[in-house]
């Protein structure tokens, strides 16, 4: 009976243990909250990106393409440059690898 009860909790520790933890931050500015609910389209579109930085670039993908960012000093913020439709994640940094 012991046995069994010692396998039973190392099942229950090991499963919780691999849970998925949660992503989201601790907290989020207004500006970028408000950026994702409108994804999302006030949560009736479910939304999945992937998103990178390289040098003064910021890289968002969608399913349609990939924006591209750069970084603005002046205004201490990532700007909008271009849109990439039909672009991946990693096909858009390459493009813009040699470009600095």
């Amino acid at each position: 009976m012991r046995s069994f009860a010692a396998v039973a909790l190392f099942a229950f520790a090991t499963t919780i243990a691999a849970a998925p933890k949660p992503l989201a931050p601790d907290s989020i500015a207004h500006p970028n909250a408000l950026f994702l609910a409108s994804l999302s389209n006030d949560g009736r579109k479910q939304v999945t990106f992937k998103a990178a930085a390289s040098g003064t670039r910021f890289f968002l993908e969608e399913r349609t393409g990939v924006t591209v960012y750069w970084f603005d000093e002046n205004g201490g913020a990532y700007r909008r440059q271009t849109f990439l439709r039909g672009y991946s994640l990693a096909k858009a940094m390459k493009k813009y690898a040699a470009v600095r």
